[in-house]
């Protein structure tokens, strides 16, 4: 994140409910906790710098770390149709020793 490190993002108060979409609460995500990590489904055109702002404005702790990755929609058949299923985008936010998200409790 060092070339988003200088920018000056501060998404309006409603993206930031637009780009933190839900948390990812499964074996591998509650695993990550104890690296103090949190994994959420973002927006699919939710940038780095958006996501760490949203995280730190709405759960008010500090970030250090973003990583993204876009999962590709599986090809898989409806009604006997060929479709496709959507493409989702996940964030892994480390945050800073000592700072926890219980993601349980909600907002």
């Amino acid at each position: 994140m060092s070339k988003y490190s200088g920018m000056n993002v501060k998404p309006s108060n409603e993206r930031k409910f637009e780009v933190l979409r839900a948390p990812i609460i499964t074996e591998k995500a509650t695993l990550m906790a104890e690296h103090n990590q949190v994994c959420f489904f973002v927006s699919i055109d939710a940038t780095k710098p958006e996501i760490k702002f949203a995280v730190e404005d709405l759960f008010k702790v500090k970030v250090t770390g973003v990583n993204t990755l876009v999962q590709k929609g599986k090809a898989k058949r409806f009604r006997g149709r060929p479709g496709k299923r959507i493409d989702t985008k996940k964030a892994i936010v480390t945050l800073a020793e000592g700072d926890s998200i219980d993601v349980t409790t909600g907002l």
